[in-house]
């Protein structure tokens, strides 16, 4: 039973619809179809699942149509992808004569009856659903009786027929096998008696004893180094050794530098040398700018030599029939199929994945750009290259573009309305850069004049604590409490190691309250995607302190990773939340950006498996080297040759 079905046209007029049951309309599902998947160019899957309803869809390019089908998801309903193939010629063909005459007027002014030509289509897919062709009974032959012998079949009493089948032909391989080797045996020797007849013959007696005597020596050197057994190795000594360092101390104490007393203050731990000028490395830059991440794009001639080099062989075909193909194929005179634009995408895909965009996110968007051109007329003077190549960008720039901007500042700022610190926390696997883009993001935030506090909830990896405490000392040295108003902008809370996270990070929130510091930046322990007890820990922090912002962190450098990690860490956060509506990743910070040169696809896979916007890119070891995403830059650099 379906739900509902309607027609509408690409500009948001509704021309038909069908209402199946009784029960909420189709508008907020089919609002939503429109804004997660038609408007982000997420076209390539033809189903969608809004709450308890499954949508399934179809596109017509030639006359910007969107057909949408909703049925219950808990049913399986075989007939509707032949339902929505069907509705789709019928409704076209009946009103193509409007559409190619009046064009938008006849959408506006027309009218369309359209009811009993679905409900005919509607029994007929139903009914073709039930059909179902006989079951064919086997034929004596086919079956595997036919194969068996009479005597296979005959039973001896006392002994089981499948054993004494089996033993049989355990015994006739055995005589086959003593047979085979024993006859090759009586052959050699046969062979080998006339030509050592015919030998000893020809030799004299002396050259006869010296040659038994060397395969005689022969023989026992085999023997005898089969039976020599290898001489028994040294044992070793049971048990570890402390290696001991030239220049080193035995003293733990003297290299443990966390102290559990030290919250608050900034000068915990040794003094070293450090240059402001190598941290800032600019000193010509806008204090507290994110400056936008940039990329020389080609220059445009290269382009059009890129975009008209498919016409050129059209032209060398010679005559009068070589021209005009190519004219005819650069005039728009013809729709575009699937067979056009097959070759194109199959590049593309391949181009796409090349560039480190995750194999399965590079086949949904040639799929996605396949259902968005198929049918559409192509403009005068373009080819199919240029045709798909502008679809692809424009859908890549479309997917990179968040559909909710996270803006850090102003949440900083309308917390602090509500005399509360904003809590952001970091998550992510392993050696992708949490802390030093902590760091970047803490120097940004003093920039613009607001004091942070530093969480340190990574209580397991050695030297994370101390690692934070550089960092907190670094930034005070750059912004000093005397540039501030006597204020330090940064500190450091921290409980040592081995305690729990969502602990620590609930009392670092609680003491940056009573201190008024304006936010908290919470660093976690890097843990991977598929260890579920550490996921667990990281469900509970989140559930427990309910940040305002929760990123995750990722690396430039992975492929398809990129989509396991991501999915991974949103299921687990869902499934190890007590809270009816789990909390999930908020936003992405991008690291490392500055070692892939142009393959940014790293950035597409992980925008397009969430929905979530790159809100910093790390490009560098200062602290200045923190960008803002920008699309248009990206998406350049990823379709560069």
């Amino acid at each position: 039973m379906l739900d509902f079905f309607t027609i509408f046209s690409k500009g948001g007029l509704v021309l038909w619809c069908f209402q199946g049951v009784r029960g909420p309309a189709a508008t907020a599902p089919v609002n939503a179809l429109i804004r997660s998947v038609l408007l982000q160019e997420r076209g390539g899957n033809n189903s969608f699942t809004h709450e308890a309803l499954t949508l399934k869809y179809k596109l017509d390019n030639q006359f910007e149509l969107v057909f949408v089908v909703g049925f219950q998801k808990i049913l399986t309903l075989t007939y509707v992808d032949k339902l929505i193939d069907d509705v789709h010629k019928e409704f076209r063909d009946k009103y193509r004569n409007e559409f190619q005459q009046k064009g938008t007027l006849g959408l506006l002014n027309g009218t369309f009856d359209f009811k009993d030509d679905f409900m005919r289509l509607l029994r007929d897919a139903e009914e073709s659903s039930r059909v179902r062709a006989p079951t064919v009974m086997k034929t004596f032959e086919q079956s595997l009786k036919s194969q068996k012998t009479v005597k296979c079949m005959i039973e001896t009493r006392g002994e089981k027929p499948k054993e004494k089948v089996k033993n049989k032909k355990n015994k006739g391989s055995k005589k086959e096998g003593t047979e085979a080797v024993a006859a090759p045996g009586k052959a050699s020797a046969g062979d080998k008696q006339p030509s050592a007849a015919g030998d000893r013959a020809e030799l004299t007696k002396d050259e006869i004893l010296q040659k038994n005597r060397e395969e005689f020596f022969k023989r026992h050197m085999k023997a005898g180094e089969k039976s020599r057994s290898p001489k028994p190795e040294a044992q070793k000594e049971k048990g570890k050794k402390p290696r001991v360092w030239d220049l080193g101390n035995s003293n733990a104490k003297v290299l443990d530098y966390s102290n559990s007393a030290t919250n608050g203050s900034a000068d915990a731990g040794p003094v070293e040398e450090f240059d402001t000028d190598i941290a800032l490395r600019d000193r010509n830059r806008e204090p507290g700018r994110l400056y936008d991440l940039e990329y020389e794009s080609e220059d445009e001639a290269e382009e059009e030599k890129v975009v008209q080099n498919p016409s050129k062989p059209s032209a060398k075909k010679g005559g009068l029939g070589g021209m005009f193909g190519m004219l005819k194929g650069l005039v728009g005179s013809k729709s575009l199929t699937r067979e056009d634009m097959d070759p194109v995408l199959e590049k593309m895909k391949d181009h796409l994945i090349a560039k480190n965009v995750a194999a399965e996110i590079a086949v949904q968007l040639c799929e996605s750009v396949a259902k968005k051109l198929e049918g559409k007329v192509m403009g005068t003077f373009t080819t199919v290259t240029s045709t798909v190549k502008q679809a692809l960008q424009e859908a890549l720039v479309q997917i990179l573009q968040p559909q909710r901007r996270v803006d850090v500042l102003r949440d900083v700022m309308d917390a602090q309305r509500h005399r509360r610190p904003y809590v952001v926390t970091f998550c992510g696997v392993n050696g992708v850069g949490k802390s030093t883009n902590l760091a970047k993001i803490s120097f940004w935030l003093i920039e613009n004049g607001f004091s942070v506090l530093i969480a340190a909830c990574d209580t397991f990896r050695a030297g994370a604590v101390e690692q934070l405490r550089t960092h907190t000392r670094r930034l005070n040295t750059l912004h000093p409490p005397e540039s501030h108003g006597g204020r330090t902008m940064v500190q450091l809370y921290e409980k040592g190691y081995g305690k729990d996270a969502a602990g620590i990070a609930m009392e670092a929130i609680s003491y940056a309250r009573n201190q008024g510091f304006d936010v908290v930046l919470v660093d976690t322990a890097g843990r991977m995607q598929d260890n579920a007890p550490l996921m667990t820990a990281l469900a509970k922090l989140i559930a427990v302190n309910a940040p305002d912002l929760v990123l995750f962190v990722g690396e430039a450098l992975v492929g398809n990773e990129a989509v396991d990690q991501l999915v991974k860490f949103n299921k687990a956060l869902a499934d190890h939340s007590m809270a009816q509506t789990p909390r999930l990743i908020d936003g992405i910070v991008l690291t490392k950006f500055d070692t892939i040169d142009d393959k940014v696809g790293a950035a597409i896979s992980m925008t397009y498996i969430t929905s979530k916007p790159i809100v910093f890119v790390g490009t560098g070891q200062t602290y200045c080297d923190l960008r803002s995403l920008n699309a248009k830059a990206v998406v350049a650099a990823l379709m560069k040759a």
